[in-house]
């Protein structure tokens, strides 16, 4: 009985981090997701946070701000429009926010951001940041769980697949969260993209759906280390394959990317945050 309470629980929270995912662009009162969770308003505020580590107001917050980062990194959106877009009601209040998350206030970060480093047209901009280099991986196998959408969005993939374990006693401390993603972003819609949202096991087992065991092949691997917020390893990319691939003397082989997430955005600064980048080499 209470193995089934706790499920339901888990359930109802997946949901509503799925819901806040999906709809950053609307408004998200406490009241509403207390309905979507099917959870008293007077108490499952307390049971979000303690499932997920953070408040509903910070991961909002949070998602909404990696994502003006993407903006300003990526786009010509006037500052106004990405304030806007993030749900703040004036340019001064935004700029408050994004500089105690970011560093930078919008302007600077877009100017000087980590993501500029990736568009000198000298490689060794980027060397002087990041280090690149190759390694021999062994094989792995994860659990995993399908995402479908935009890679910015496989923290929803994340927060379901971290669920369906904690249900079956399957998590622990040293736990390697990888995303693998298997289509390429500049030539299928954003909506189609197809990934995976994983955690390495020492061997394959049986899992039940959502979950399922996938494998990734090992052999060489360029791998780059990147310091910084998600919503500029856009930029890293294109460095990566515009630049370190065609001066490296490898070749890329038929195998997806994949990225190893070192530390957690809930509870580390988006200039924090460490990914390594694994491009499987021929």
């Amino acid at each position: 009985m209470e193995q089934a309470i706790s499920e339901s629980y888990a359930g109802r929270l997946t949901r509503v981090s799925a819901y806040i995912h999906d709809h950053l662009d609307e408004e998200l009162s406490l009241d509403m997701l207390a309905e979507i969770a099917c959870l008293s308003p007077y108490h499952w505020h307390r049971i979000y946070h303690t499932h997920f580590g953070e408040t509903v107001t910070a991961t909002v917050r949070r998602l909404r701000l990696q994502r003006a980062a993407a903006d300003l990194a990526h786009t010509d959106r006037p500052i106004a429009k990405v304030a806007e877009r993030a749900g703040y009601d004036s340019q001064a209040s935004f700029t408050r926010a994004f500089s105690a998350a970011f560093g930078l206030p919008p302007a600077k970060y877009r100017e000087i951001g980590s993501h500029s480093v990736f568009k000198s047209p000298m490689p060794e901009g980027a060397n002087v940041m990041y280090e690149i280099g190759t390694t021999n991986v062994p094989a792995m196998t994860l659990i995993a769980v399908e995402h479908r959408g935009p890679y910015m969005n496989i923290g929803k993939s994340f927060d379901l697949l971290f669920t369906m374990l904690a249900q079956r006693s399957l998590i622990r401390p040293d736990l390697r969260m990888v995303g693998v993603y298997l289509d390429d972003p500049t030539s299928v819609p954003e909506q189609e993209l197809r990934s995976q949202a994983g955690v390495v096991v020492p061997e394959s087992m049986t899992v039940d759906a959502p979950l399922f065991i996938a494998q990734l092949q090992g052999g060489d691997h360029a791998v780059l280390k990147y310091k910084g917020p998600y919503g500029d390893m856009r930029a890293a990319y294109d460095w990566l394959f515009g630049q370190w691939l065609p001066s490296s003397g490898r070749e890329a082989a038929d195998a997806p990317i994949f990225e190893e997430y070192l530390n957690s955005p809930r509870d580390t600064p988006p200039t924090e945050l460490r990914t390594d980048i694994y491009l499987p080499l021929k």
